[in-house]
């Protein structure tokens, strides 16, 4: 009796399921037609740049002493994370030889950073970039 059941209610399942009653269909939309649907092309359209892609562009791949976060510092050797974090914690900054007057620089440090002035611009800082502690901890684990 139970193998008849089984039986029946699988059957069922089958029958029912190939017959399309219950399922529900999928809805279409009326009319569309993706081939006859017009493009349209825009011929000149302004590049879209944010605040950040500009401050980007204006850097031109230096190193900017008001706006980069710590992990930048770490292809000079000797900057990271000591010494990019003097840099980080005594921003904002006038002109790049500014960093030379930080406070509790040791000589080696101080020759460090002349070493690599070159590498630094300043630039006015953007709240994109330094709200919260994004510059000394931005997530990277």
């Amino acid at each position: 009796m139970r193998q008849l059941v089984r039986f029946v209610v699988v059957l069922g399942f089958i029958l029912f399921g190939w017959s399309g009653l219950g399922a529900t269909q999928n809805a279409l939309a009326a009319g569309f037609n993706p081939m006859a649907s017009p493009t349209r092309l825009l011929v000149a359209e302004a590049p879209v740049l944010n605040d950040v892609d500009e401050k980007f562009n204006e850097i031109a791949g230096k190193i900017d002493l008001n706006n980069t976060n710590i992990r930048a510092f770490r292809k000079y050797q000797g900057f990271y994370p000591s010494l990019a974090a003097k840099i980080i914690n005594n921003a904002p900054y006038e002109k790049v030889e500014d960093i030379l007057e930080i406070p509790g620089l040791s000589e080696t440090q101080k020759q460090r950073l002349q070493a690599h002035l070159d590498d630094f611009t300043v630039t006015e800082a953007i709240p994109e970039l330094v709200e919260g502690d994004d510059r000394i901890n931005n997530g990277y684990y």
